[in-house]
């Protein structure tokens, strides 16, 4: 398992893919995938079932994993 320079609520930077150039911050962390997800990154829509919480269903937006590798520490 790699070391990380990163933990939650530090700003980082994207630097490869969709997101490149977005600074935010870091939401959780993931050492044994070596992922990060990073507030308002890399958003997928999924699919939500009716339950009793939830009686409408539909979809909503997540922020979906993001490897290590992407991403840069900001000094803020």
């Amino acid at each position: 398992m790699a070391k990380f320079n990163f933990k939650k609520g530090d700003t980082v930077e994207i630097v490869a893919g969709d997101d490149r150039g977005t600074k935010a911050t870091v939401l959780s962390v993931m050492p044994k995938k070596n992922k990060v997800v990073v507030e308002g990154c890399k958003i997928a829509k999924k699919a939500i079932k009716p339950t009793e919480d939830n009686t409408k269903g539909g979809h909503i937006n997540k922020e979906m994993p993001i490897d290590i590798s992407n991403v840069r520490k900001v000094e803020a």
